[in-house]
C-alpha cells in the first residue's frame, strides 16, 4: 500500500506545482492595460484582414506530420541501438533484430507511400514556376 501512497503524493505535488507557479505568477505580475495588448499583434504590426480567410497550403502540415512520424522514431531507435549487444547476449539475435527490422520495415513503406502520394514532394508556386522559365 505504500506505493500508492508514494504514487498519489508525486500526482499530488505534479499538479501542485504548476498550479502554485500560475497562481503566484497572476499575484505578483504588474497590470498595465493598454489597447496595443489587445491587439492580434504585439509587435506593432497592423493586421490585415480576416485571420479565418488565410488559406495555408497543406504541404506545411505534411512536412510538420512526417517530421513528427520520423522523430518519434529516433525515439525508439536510439535506445534499441545502445543495448542492442547486451540484448543479444541475452536474448538472441533474431529476437532483438526481428521487432526493430519489421518496425523500421513498416516506416519505409509508410514513407514510400507517402512520397507516392506526393507528400513530400513541396510544390513550386507560380512565381517560383515563372521565374525557373525566365
Amino acid at each position: 500500500m505504500s506505493d500508492w501512497i508514494a504514487i498519489g503524493l508525486l500526482a499530488v505535488v505534479a499538479i501542485a506545482i504548476p498550479i502554485t507557479m500560475m497562481v503566484v505568477s497572476w499575484l505578483i505580475r504588474p497590470s498595465v492595460p493598454e489597447q496595443g495588448k489587445r491587439a492580434t499583434y504585439e509587435s506593432g504590426e497592423i493586421p490585415t484582414g480576416s485571420g479565418r480567410t488565410i488559406k495555408f497550403n497543406i504541404q506545411y502540415y505534411m512536412v510538420a506530420l512526417l517530421f513528427v512520424v520520423f522523430d518519434v522514431e529516433a525515439v525508439f531507435i536510439i535506445p534499441w541501438t545502445v543495448i542492442f549487444e547486451e540484448a543479444v547476449v541475452e536474448v538472441g539475435f533474431w529476437q532483438t533484430f526481428a521487432p526493430m527490422a519489421l518496425f523500421l520495415v513498416i516506416l519505409i513503406i509508410g514513407l514510400a507511400w507517402a512520397w507516392r502520394k506526393g507528400a513530400v514532394e513541396w510544390e513550386k508556386s507560380a512565381r517560383a514556376n515563372r521565374q525557373l522559365t525566365e
